[in-house]
């Protein structure tokens, strides 16, 4: 794996971790009152939560959750990572079968096209999943990123470059598909003569939000596991980090869930859905965080708009 990818990984792995520490500090703290001789471990110490999963456990899951989108997405990320990609494709338009409303399969469903494509470097089926996707979430990066690709290979290559610009400008800081989005802008503009390091180096991305009193969670540096567990984490292949951070994030869902008065939890999930590329599911985080704290609601949208949620 390339040395930007691992790190976004890693940076990912992080984030979403943080999320479940800072959930669980919460029911930790109170029982250890309680009985201080018996919770002494911090929860950071913790095993990662999610226990790593092979393809054939993720094929196993979509037989036991046929209509369950999450499980086709898996699968899909699965088989991409394994260069499978006809084969994830199948997967994702499982997964729309029963969500044909959430952006991400769409746009995931066209990507993997892309990839399948032997004869053309945008098939017309995958062109359809991203404006399907872009006409559910106009911002869901990849589908952004890819009719950007469209416009490129049909000639107009300053339009593109102003749309993945655009992009730029939304991506949160870290977020996976960063370095490669502004190296397919200085590429692009290195072949069609068109110059762009000024704009690079001059683009505002998402910065914290002057509403926020005393210093931001969607902005803040990010704690997380300890080095051994890292370690654990970056020995995996791609597609087991990829089903780790799924369940880790969706063990971070469940927990606010559970515990809806946990206002940074809520701000951790945006930030970890933000990173995903999900800023669909970001903004309905956002919803139900509101909804559940309604005497935090200019903090909760505050910190949603330093992450670029709406």
């Amino acid at each position: 794996m390339e040395p930007a990818k691992q790190k976004s990984r890693t940076g990912l792995i992080l984030l979403v971790f943080a999320g479940l520490i800072l959930v669980a500090a919460v029911s930790w703290a109170a029982f250890r009152g309680a009985d201080s001789e018996k919770n002494t471990a911090s929860p950071a110490a913790s095993p990662l939560p999610g226990q790593p999963a092979n393809l054939a456990t993720i094929e196993e899951r979509t037989r036991a959750e046929p209509g369950n989108p999450d499980a086709w997405l898996a699968l899909g990320q699965a088989q991409f990572d394994a260069g499978r990609f006809a084969e994830a494709a199948r997967a994702y338009e499982r997964g729309t079968a029963f969500a044909g409303g959430r952006a991400d399969i769409w746009s995931a469903l066209g990507e993997a096209r892309v990839m399948a494509s032997a004869d053309s470097p945008m098939p017309a089926a995958a062109l359809a999943d991203f404006r399907k996707a872009a006409a559910i979430d106009p911002k869901d990066p990849r589908a952004r990123y890819f009719l950007a690709v469209a416009r490129d290979l049909a000639g107009d290559h300053r339009g593109a470059i102003g749309d993945w610009f655009a992009l730029l400008q939304d991506t949160p800081p870290g977020a996976p598909w960063e370095q490669d989005l502004r190296r397919t802008i200085e590429q692009v503009g290195k072949i069609n003569t068109i110059e762009v390091a000024e704009r690079l180096a001059a683009v505002k991305q998402p910065a914290p939000h002057p509403l926020v009193p005393g210093g931001s969670t969607a902005t803040a540096p990010i704690p997380g596991p300890n080095a051994e567990q890292m370690r654990t984490a970056a020995a995996l292949p791609p597609h087991e980090q990829d089903a780790m951070v799924q369940n880790m994030v969706a063990g971070l869902e469940a927990k606010l869930q559970a515990n809806p008065g946990n206002v940074d939890g809520w701000i951790m999930l945006m930030r970890s859905r933000m990173t995903l590329g999900e800023s669909a599911r970001a903004s309905a985080a956002l919803k139900a965080a509101v909804a559940a704290n309604p005497g935090d609601t200019a903090r909760l949208r505050a910190e949603a708009a330093a992450l670029g949620v709406r």
